[in-house]
């Protein structure tokens, strides 16, 4: 290993390497491609970091002067790429190499001016890099190696084209590592279109995969998922933790709940500016902020040093996404805690993610009031501020307490400030419970008003309480049942509470201006249309009289209500005499023997109707209605039929025919008054030559031409 590597690493704390960091520096790997497989958290970026060194510097401990760039390093986010950065940037400190990123998100201006200046190593996410290689701005022909650290989430990101632009563009005699957490069928076509005799290495294994991460199934009630959440961050109390949630909608809400808890958090997610994000993850580092709300953007590649404990507030949506979100914990040999919030709901869903992963959690419920609360005292107990000296300062202001107060009242108002800069423990149900239904304390002695609003006049009971505690100076827990009627509403108040409620009104009775109350005696007695029902019209309304000269309902009447059947009279030999039978077409009904009839009142004129579709010649006049009942075996009315045009009046009826020659319907308006259609003839008068006149179709204009029928 070259020594200036090997004193970066030794200042910065590394005794041992990993296993993937010894797998890709031995020395038979020196010059080969690689496609590396490996579990998340495993040191791969000082490894690959190691890896090129031997390529970039050969036998040299230190870099030349920067110019065109010797090594490309993609990676899939921004903020995976600044973890780069930063990985490499100390890494090679000691070798004076210059690290310059090209990330989305960032003025490219400057990432240009950086780039002219000259760079030995290039870290950028696909498309940014893309455009400065199509812009001219990042040179290729110098390269050495090619990196493409997270492949996987490259091509499932859709970089597929940019990542196979970009190699196309590189030199030919280069090395290209590819490192995955996986290698699906696409890396594996993606190696072999673009690697030489790449040699596989997989330093992953089912034994010691997640050894260094506690996994944790916490099943919790529905409602209680959020408040799961609370408790096991108050139980840990972690430096810094983070919760991953699915949406930007479950992490603005989950941020806002954590903050009004006095929690330090901040969130992060693809709807923030780059800006945004960097400052976010910069508090978490510094530790301004030790809860961190994310969505997947914060899966791979985020290092926090101090990270100890992982919350999947929503579950992830495939084996990947578990294994790499909790990869965020557990880094470099240090342990971790990776918490499933399940519910009934998702307890099977819970079950197929950790199954696939090849995960072991346990299944437990998350952390009480009590534990919590115990907790506490052994942190409080355990804080190393006891065995700190004490200063001068210090012993004068405790002897000034001392005197004015035991020091058991002290300590307690100590623990009581130390409590009071915590979140409250939250209290949980046991998972699967049911809400309990809420019991209804007995009202006590009542008394019932009425209040002169109901449902006529758009009272509602939303409206009426607090009218009701506003002007009777009462709360709404002296108030019992409200029921609001069709003119007015019935209010339940409490006996004791009557005298000042009544005290309060100005005259004892008006509650606003045109709202009174009265005092009832008694429970009012809700009629048939309780609830405030109105009358419905078909049922409670009072029976329309119908005008006698409409003639009888073609509806029968009721059973109950129709007129007993007529008794056959006497035979009469004046009526033995034939007489001469009435026109079909206008019955007259005799009426019932018992009634005398009223006066028919005077007919009012009818109205013209609009002229139909299909009415030949002039058009029809109003339709009335026969007095009569309807004629066996021919139609009610004798609507026109369709005639051409000019055809001249209807044909009398042929000889022999039962029916009479038909006149004027009877209380048909007169003929010369019927409306008729501008541009139609009536009956016998010749159709006008003049040509039509455009009417308006739709904004204005000729009407537009109509389609010729088929022949």
């Amino acid at each position: 290993m070259i020594k200036t590597l090997q004193d970066a690493l030794t200042e910065r704390g590394y005794d041992k390497l990993t296993d993937v960091q010894e797998a890709v520096t031995a020395a038979e790997l020196q010059d080969a491609d690689l496609l590396v497989s490996a579990q998340t958290g495993s040191g791969k970026t000082v490894g690959f970091g190691l890896a090129i060194a031997r390529t970039l510097m050969g036998d040299d401990e230190q870099l030349g002067p920067a110019a065109a760039p010797l090594a490309l390093i993609v990676a899939p986010t921004r903020e995976l790429a600044f973890q780069v950065m930063r990985e490499l940037a100390w890494l090679y400190a000691k070798a004076e190499a210059r690290v310059v990123s090209c990330v989305g998100g960032m003025d490219m201006r400057d990432e240009r001016r950086a780039l002219d200046r000259g760079a030995h190593i290039v870290v950028g996410t696909p498309g940014r890099l893309r455009d400065h290689i199509q812009r001219g701005s990042l040179e290729m022909n110098a390269l050495r190696a090619v990196v493409l650290d997270e492949a996987d989430e490259m091509l499932d990101l859709g970089f597929r084209e940019d990542l196979e632009f970009m190699l196309a563009a590189a030199p030919v005699e280069r090395r290209t590592l590819m490192f995955s957490a996986t290698v699906p069928p696409t890396i594996a076509k993606l190696a072999k279109q673009f690697q030489r005799d790449a040699v596989r290495v997989s330093t992953t294994s089912g034994a010691s995969q997640h050894a260094d991460i506690s996994y944790q199934a916490l099943q919790v009630a529905e409602r209680d998922a959020e408040h799961a959440i609370f408790n096991l961050l108050r139980y840990h109390d972690a430096t810094n933790a983070i919760v991953f949630a699915n949406t930007r909608v479950a992490v603005s809400h989950l941020t806002a709940r954590l903050a009004n808890r006095n929690f330090s958090v901040v969130s992060l997610s693809g709807e923030l500016s780059q800006a945004e994000r960097t400052h976010a993850l910069q508090a978490m580092r510094d530790g301004r902020a030790r809860v961190c709300v994310a969505t997947d953007v914060a899966a791979r590649g985020i290092d926090l040093p101090n990270l100890e404990l992982v919350i999947h507030a929503d579950l992830p949506s495939n084996p990947e996404g578990l294994l790499h979100r909790s990869g965020r914990t557990g880094r470099a040999g240090r342990k971790g805690i990776s918490a499933l919030i399940v519910t009934p709901k998702n307890a099977r869903k819970a079950e197929r993610l950790l199954g696939f992963a090849k995960i072991t959690a346990e299944w437990t419920a998350p952390p009480g009031v009590e534990d919590i609360l115990r907790r506490d005292k052994e942190r409080l107990l355990a804080d190393p501020v006891w065995d700190e000296e004490v200063t001068e300062d210090q012993a004068a202001f405790a002897a000034d307490l001392l005197a004015l107060h035991a020091p058991e009242k002290i300590a307690a108002a100590y623990l009581r400030l130390y409590q009071a800069r915590q979140s409250a423990p939250e209290e949980l149900s046991p998972p699967g419970a049911k809400p309990a239904p809420r019991e209804r304390k007995p009202f006590g002695p009542s008394i019932w008003f009425a209040v002169s609003a109901g449902r006529e006049q758009n009272a509602e009971a939303r409206w009426l309480l607090p009218l009701l505690c506003r002007a009777g100076g009462i709360t709404k827990d002296e108030i019992g049942a409200i029921r609001i009627q069709h003119s007015e509403s019935f209010v339940e108040l409490k006996a004791d509470s009557v005298e000042g409620f009544l005290g309060n009104l100005p005259d004892g009775v008006t509650l606003q201006d045109g709202v009174t109350i009265r005092q009832m005696e008694g429970v009012p007695e809700l009629g048939v249309t309780g609830r405030g029902r109105k009358p419905h019209k078909a049922r409670d309304r009072a029976p329309r009289e119908r005008p006698a000269d409409r003639g009888p309902s073609r509806r029968p009447a009721p059973a109950d209500d129709r007129p007993p059947a007529p008794v056959a009279a006497q035979a009469d030999p004046a009526a033995e005499a034939p007489q001469p039978a009435p026109a079909p077409t206008a019955p007259v009904a005799e009426p019932a023997p018992a009634v005398e009839p009223a006066p028919a009142p005077e007919p009012k004129p009818a109205k013209p109707r609009k002229p139909r579709h299909g009415d030949g010649g002039a058009p029809a006049g109003p339709r009335a209605k026969s007095p009569g009942p309807k004629p066996s075996g021919k139609p009610r009315f004798d609507r026109p039929k369709s005639r051409p045009a000019g055809s001249g009046p209807r044909k009398a009826a042929s000889e022999g025919s039962s029916a009479a020659p038909k006149g004027p319907r009877p209380g048909a308006a007169d003929p010369s008054k019927r409306f008729e259609r501008p541009g139609k003839a009536g009956p016998g008068k010749p159709r006008s030559k003049a040509p039509r006149k455009p009417r308006p179709h739709g904004g204005g204009g000729a009407e537009p031409p109509r389609r010729k029928k088929r022949s």
